[in-house]
């Protein structure tokens, strides 16, 4: 009887020692992330096409970016293929080149509407979403001041997840708007950007890539 409970023993013990020798299971793959669509091959506009705003200055393809014309007031393109749709993301590089209002009035699809993210306006400083409420970027909750040194390349993501519109610049947060019972709308000014654009306003810019992508379950407007 002591042999046999000394063999179960030792079995039991081998299958426990073999069990903490086993390589611990694998997790879960991450599901990758959705890549981005490039919108600028930064050869040719493509699928953008000079917009039609009265006085705009010159567009153009060079060394690899789009160049805004100073515009009087406006210069911009408006994108003509498929739109951003669903939650998602939309990147924008650009540069403020010559002149001193915004270089990157964004515009583009939110909350069944359009909204434009203002960078650098009203006299080159102010920043937001225009128009929530009836209220441009320089009025609404959305508006902050930031300081935009001529030449230097700033990265916008617009963020469009759920009932909110996020923007970070260059990685930080810029604003954030939760759009659950406002009324959006767009300045006159920049109606032609719609439903997506991106437009100058007494100053020349350069653009250098635009891009977007879908967002999964877990994406939000942060």
């Amino acid at each position: 009887m002591n042999a046999a409970r000394r063999t179960a023993r030792a079995a039991a013990a081998a299958l426990l020692l073999g069990a903490c020798a086993a390589p611990p299971a694998a997790p879960p793959a991450a599901s990758p992330e959705p890549a981005w669509i490039e919108l600028f091959d930064g050869r040719t506009l493509g699928g953008f096409v000079p917009t039609l705003f009265g006085g705009e200055g010159e567009v153009e393809v060079r060394s690899g970016a789009i160049e805004l014309g100073m515009g009087s007031p406006l210069t911009g393109v408006t994108w003509t293929g498929e739109l951003p749709h669903g939650d998602y993301e939309l990147e924008v590089r650009a540069a403020r080149t010559l002149g001193n209002d915004f270089f990157c009035g964004l515009t583009f699809p939110a909350g069944g509407g359009h909204l434009t993210l203002v960078l650098g306006g009203w006299g080159g400083a102010v920043c937001g979403l225009s128009c929530l409420d009836g209220l441009d970027a320089a009025n609404n909750e959305t508006r902050t001041l930031r300081a935009f040194a001529t030449g230097r390349s700033h990265t916008v993501t617009v963020t469009v997840a759920g009932a909110a519109v996020a923007a970070a610049i260059d990685g930080a947060p810029l604003c954030r708007a939760d759009l659950r019972g406002r009324a959006l709308s767009l300045r006159p000014e920049v109606l032609r950007s719609a439903p997506l654009g991106i437009a100058s306003f007494l100053t020349a810019a350069r653009i250098e890539a635009v891009r977007w992508r879908p967002l999964g379950a877990g994406g939000a407007a942060r």
